[in-house]
């Protein structure tokens, strides 16, 4: 499903990803698409699956994490909120959330260097203003895992990397170290137990919001190989890109294919999609299997 159709309730916004539907006042319907974004552009092509997968694994992360940080789940059936012809449409795909106050940032946490981390850090032996040893490699397992924070784009704009001291003048000291501490502590924890799963959680992202009360919750997704880097840990070695079950695969044949990483995006062929939902799916399997 590219695109939701959902007329029974008022659509609020479409996303990179998902599509958001009011449910009354104080509550919100997100309908994760098969839409894949790749360097901040959505691609014209749905990954089979993907909004399906992307729903289970974060829901698993959800549940497992909810001690560190409460999370905007509400329990509520999403194909009770709707229309019944328009079930199959929320079907393993949607969640029905609480509405809260969406800090503007990003929180990204970073155990391994890759990605932008590592296209910094070759430049300044830093990464958002946090000092690196000298001599690290591309892949390298950091010291210890860092928070390194971006502002969230506008769809087809780039979100962009700030040091802790921007952070904290957007959404001010307090929170800014509420959520650095929380979100290293929901990276530390789902990488140890990915570990066990023989997957390396390279890095990720979180997004939060805050409630009428002012407490912090966990919001949108978590863990899913949209938002985070899923290594292999039988093929991982340091000073290569490693083999991942997450969005590089498609990165990769952009770059192959000379993309410029602006809109609008090349059509996928089918079975570089296939390929693409088919290291979803092993994430997810691999994650949640007993």
């Amino acid at each position: 499903m590219y695109q939701s159709s959902i007329r029974s309730l008022p659509l609020i916004a479409r996303g990179k990803v998902r599509d958001i539907y009011a449910v009354g006042e104080d509550k919100l319907l997100l309908v994760t698409s098969d839409r894949l974004s790749a360097y901040d552009v959505i691609l014209p092509t749905p990954i089979p699956h993907k909004g399906e997968i992307l729903v289970g694994l974060a829901n698993f992360w959800f549940e497992k994490l909810k001690h560190i940080v409460p999370n905007q789940l509400t329990g509520i059936d999403p194909e009770s909120v709707v229309a019944p012809d328009e079930r199959d449409q929320v079907r393993g795909r949607a969640i029905v959330v609480n509405k809260y106050k969406v800090l503007p940032i990003e929180a990204v946490v970073r155990g391994y260097l890759e990605g932008s981390g590592w296209a910094e850090y070759q430049q300044s032996q830093s990464v958002c203003g946090v000092k690196l040893p000298p001599g690290l490699q591309r892949a390298s397992k950091l010291p210890e895992p860092i928070f390194t924070p971006a502002t969230k784009a506008e769809a087809g704009e780039h979100d962009e990397n700030i040091n802790f001291a921007t952070c904290e003048k957007i959404i001010g000291t307090a929170r800014a170290h509420e959520v650095r501490d929380i979100a290293i502590k929901l990276y530390t924890t789902a990488a140890e137990f990915a570990l066990s799963k023989d997957i390396i959680i390279a890095d990720t992202k979180f997004e939060f919001g805050v409630d009428a009360e002012g407490k912090l919750h966990v919001i949108d997704e978590v863990l899913t190989p949209d938002s985070s880097r899923f290594w292999p840990l039988h093929t991982y070695k340091v000073g290569s890109s490693p083999e991942s079950f997450d969005k590089q695969y498609i990165r990769n044949w952009l770059d192959s294919i000379h993309f410029n990483r602006k809109p609008p995006a090349p059509e996928v062929p089918a079975d570089i999609a296939q390929r693409t939902s088919d290291k979803y799916r092993e994430a997810l399997t691999r994650l949640t299997s007993a």
